[in-house]
Formats: C-alpha cells, sequence, structure tokens
C-alpha cells in the first residue's frame, strides 16, 4: 500500500494557528519543552512506582494490601508512560536531547520498545490517524470493528461487552508478541513494503531491556513470593496497566463524532489538509479537571497533542484556547466531552452501534 498523502498547498487554517501559538511562545517567552515543574512530578511517579514494586517484591504484605498495591502499580506504569515516555518519545520532555532521549526509553523499563514506537506512534499514529491501513491503533481486525469501513463479524454484536478483555490483555500482548513480531519481520504497520533493519545498538537494547523485563518482573518475583503469587500479581498489574492507556487512547479517537476519512482511489490522497484532518479525527475530554490532567500528562488534550507534538502537554491548557478560536474562524468542528464518564460512554455506545450495525 502506497503512503497516503493530503492536500496541503492551501493550509490557511495551520498557518494561522501555528502563528498565533508562535506568538503566544515568543510573548511570554516560553520554551515548548517540559518545565522543571514535569521534571519534578517524572521524579515523583518514578520514586512512587518503585516503592510500590519494592514492598510487593521484598515486603509480601498480606494478599488484600498486595491485590491494592498491584492496582496501583499497574496505574502508576501507565501513568509513567503518559508522563515521561511519552513527552520524551516527541522531543518535548526537555530541551535536552539527552533527557528526551533517556525519557523515550522508559518504554523499555516498562517492557516496551521505543524504537518501534517512535515509528508506530510518531509517525504512523500522528501523521495518519484514523486511517484504514495506516493507522495501526485502530486495527483490532477481527476481535473488534472500530469503524464502518471495517469487516463486521456477528460476534461483534458483543463487543461493547468483551472490549475489557481485550483492552485488558492489550500490554501483555504489545511486550510479548507485537513488539517481537515487529522484530523477526521488520514490518511496524500493515501498510509497510519492505522491512525496516535495526541497527546494531538497537538490537543489543532490544534483548537486553526484554530480558530485565522478565528478569525484574517475573523471576525475581518468583524467588522472593513463589510462582503463583508472582503470575497473580503481574497479572493484575498488565491488565491494570493495558486497561488504563487502551481506554485513555481510545477515548481520544474512538467516539462518536470522530471521522475516518478514506483517501481517493485514484490519487490516493486526504482531500483535506493535515491539519484539519487531525482536529476531525481527535476529541479532548476532561480539560477543567487538573487531576486528569495531571495523571494523563496532557493527553486529554488529544486535539492540541496531535497538532502540536513537539510541544509539552504543561502547555495545552493555554493553546487549548487559541486552537478552539481558530476553529471557529474557520468553521471546523472542536469535539470535546467534558467529563471523562461523557467520554467513555460515548465510546461504548460508539462501538455497540458497530457491532449491532
Amino acid at each position: 500500500m502506497s503512503k497516503v498523502s493530503f492536500t496541503n498547498k492551501q493550509s490557511l487554517f495551520f498557518k494561522v494557528l501555528k502563528e498565533k501559538v508562535d506568538l503566544h511562545f515568543s510573548a511570554n517567552k516560553l520554551d515548548t519543552s517540559g518545565s522543571w515543574k514535569l521534571l519534578v512530578k517524572s521524579l515523583f511517579q518514578v520514586f512512587s512506582a518503585l516503592t510500590l514494586y519494592i514492598i510487593l517484591v521484598f515486603f509480601t504484605p498480606h494478599p488484600l494490601i498486595a491485590l491494592v498495591l498491584c492496582l496501583l502499580l499497574g496505574m502508576n506504569l501507565a501513568i509513567i508512560g503518559f508522563n515521561i515516555m511519552h513527552e520524551g518519545g516527541h522531543q518535548s520532555f526537555s530541551k535536552h536531547k539527552w533527557l528526551n532521549s533517556t525519557s523515550a526509553y522508559f518504554l523499555n523499563v516498562l517492557g516496551g520498545n521505543a524504537y518501534f514506537w517512535k515509528i508506530k506512534h510518531n509517525i504512523n499514529h500522528h501523521t495518519y490517524t484514523n486511517i484504514e491501513g495506516m493507522d495501526s491503533d485502530i486495527d483490532v481486525k477481527p476481535f473488534m470493528r472500530l469503524h464502518e469501513h471495517q469487516p463486521r463479524h456477528s460476534f461483534h454484536r458483543f463487543q461493547h461487552l468483551y472490549f475489557i478483555v481485550l483492552y485488558g490483555i492489550s500490554y501483555i500482548v504489545w511486550i510479548f508478541y507485537h513488539d517481537f513480531e515487529k522484530y523477526f519481520t521488520g514490518k511496524i504497520a500493515a501498510h509497510d513494503t519492505a522491512p525496516r533493519g535495526l541497527d546494531r545498538k538497537e538490537h543489543w537494547i532490544f534483548w537486553i531491556t526484554k530480558t530485565l523485563y522478565i528478569g525484574l518482573y517475573l523471576v525475581l518475583p518468583i524467588i522472593m513470593v513463589g510462582f503463583i503469587q508472582a503470575l497473580i500479581g503481574f497479572l493484575i498489574i498488565t491488565s491494570v496497566c493495558g486497561l488504563f492507556i487502551s481506554v485513555v487512547f481510545q477515548l481520544a479517537h474512538i467516539v462518536e463524532g470522530t471521522h475516518f476519512p478514506q483517501p481517493s482511489q485514484q490519487t490516493n490522497k486526504i482531500e483535506q489538509e493535515w491539519a484539519i484532518h487531525q482536529v476531525n479525527t481527535t476529541a479532548n475530554f476532561a480539560t477543567q479537571n487538573k487531576v486528569i490532567c495531571w495523571m494523563l500528562g496532557g493527553l486529554n488534550f488529544q486535539v492540541e497533542h496531535h497538532l502540536f507534538p513537539k510541544v509539552s502537554h504543561i502547555h495545552y491548557p493555554q493553546i487549548n484556547r487559541l486552537v478552539k478560536e481558530t476553529c471557529l474562524e474557520f468553521g471546523i468542528t472542536y469535539l470535546e466531552y467534558s467529563t471523562v464518564f461523557k467520554a467513555f460512554q460515548s465510546h461504548i455506545l460508539h462501538i455497540k452501534r458497530l457491532g449491532n450495525a
């Protein structure tokens, strides 16, 4: 499949918006990367995850306490992914390149692979958002039908019920199957026609970090607390982490009102500019909830993130006003849900409708 392109010759919307955003940063003498507040928040999140891990592995608390701590650790790991790894992967965590790189490799600490993620997320997802065959985030075939261009199977009428299981196991499948599939095939997404080679350093990083992950999250806990207890704890942690990550990203793109454009069959082109495509395929939620913003690293400001992925999330509340203002000027629909519950409800209604269609 050849690459999809956009009609960007007269991209007035993004030109006007970018001028406003650039003026905001220059007038206020701001750097687009994260500030010391982001660093302090990140250190706290890492410290809390280490504390939970040490208590669970080396102090063997009562099973009920261990259950609660496993739930918290699963959420904590997802939060680290949102705030540290995601920002570093977009080069927005810091103005220092080495700190961005270090932050991005936190994904390897969490069991994934930063090299594959940068291609899959930064290039495929951020460029070709919600385009079938290009954005692998909407490819859960045949288990789920996420938009009308995907084939429907009879079992899809239950997808609004069993989605929680798929979202829960998504993290384990990611680190133990999809990463290895990418490694051995060299293909990051369905549209890749040729394998992507890894350099020697990335080969070493892949195998060393995967081995360390298994050692730290499975082997050492088994030695310290026993096989069954360690396995149950691991499944709880990874399921909570996977569910948390999946729901956050689904609420940003797979809800009522987001678009799933198809390129022209003749030109393989989306007949609108890239920036408008991003607004049409993305939704915000709970942007007034400071706790949610803190936990999600600004991923509830998904529209702003897709338009300015190299700007740290600490600036999204200010950019949000400029984006809404410019959308209003150009008559572009800006989709936002006021709460997490309303966005989640919309996601369930969306997948239920597609399953019954």
